[in-house]
């Protein structure tokens, strides 16, 4: 068990093993419906994806932002350098794994138009369509800053894979500031966004 726990890879194995042992037990009890399966997939993909990319922003905003200025001077490089980075990386990713998932599941369930409308093209007939709109307009918002404001605003405050090694001290806390304001907007936006996707689900 050991071999399996301290290795974050290994960990993700097992788990995925463990997920399909259970889609076992699915067909033996339900049977294979191809078209429902892959429904499932995709939502599945899009709640694992939406996780990790929320997870990342709240650990963000609740853990690293409000715990630098408590951090000594000589430790900050570490935080900068090595885990900020690392987590940047899985956060975009998890945003664009995210956002494509969603998009291919309204496909699969018929929905994407009526949701990217808001409802209009079906004459605001389904509520439960509006909601998922919102929730899908208000995460594409959020997909938005992550990738052309957040990121590439972080890599100038960061200097990542020393990009900008001569930018000053003044456009470099400038630089991290914007990425704070607009990671802040998106944990604002998270809030709604998720009060949507999962009214959607269970209130209309």
């Amino acid at each position: 068990m050991a071999a399996i726990l301290t290795s974050v890879r290994n960990t993700v194995i097992a788990g995925s093993v463990l997920a399909f042992v259970l889609f076992l037990l699915y067909v033996q009890m339900q049977g294979y419906d191809n078209f429902t399966f892959w429904q499932f997939v995709f939502r599945w993909l899009h709640v694992l994806a939406g996780v990790m990319w929320i997870g990342l922003l709240w650990y963000f905003n609740f853990v690293q932002i409000p715990t630098m200025p408590k951090i000594p001077d000589e430790l900050k490089p570490a935080v900068g350098g090595y885990i900020a980075p690392e987590a940047l990386w899985w956060f975009r990713w998890a945003a664009m794994a995210t956002i494509v998932t969603g998009l291919i599941l309204a496909a699969l369930n018929n929905y994407l138009g009526d949701a990217l409308t808001l409802g209009a093209i079906n004459g605001f007939a389904v509520p439960k369509n509006i909601a998922i709109g919102i929730g899908m307009w208000l995460g594409t918002i959020m997909w938005f800053n992550v990738w052309f404001v957040i990121w590439p605003n972080q890599q100038k405050a960061l200097n990542i894979a020393n990009q900008y090694p001569d930018l000053g001290a003044d456009e470099k806390a400038a630089a991290a500031r914007t990425a704070m304001l607009f990671s802040r907007t998106n944990t604002m936006l998270s809030i709604p966004m998720l009060f949507a996707m999962v009214s959607a689900q269970n209130i209309y």
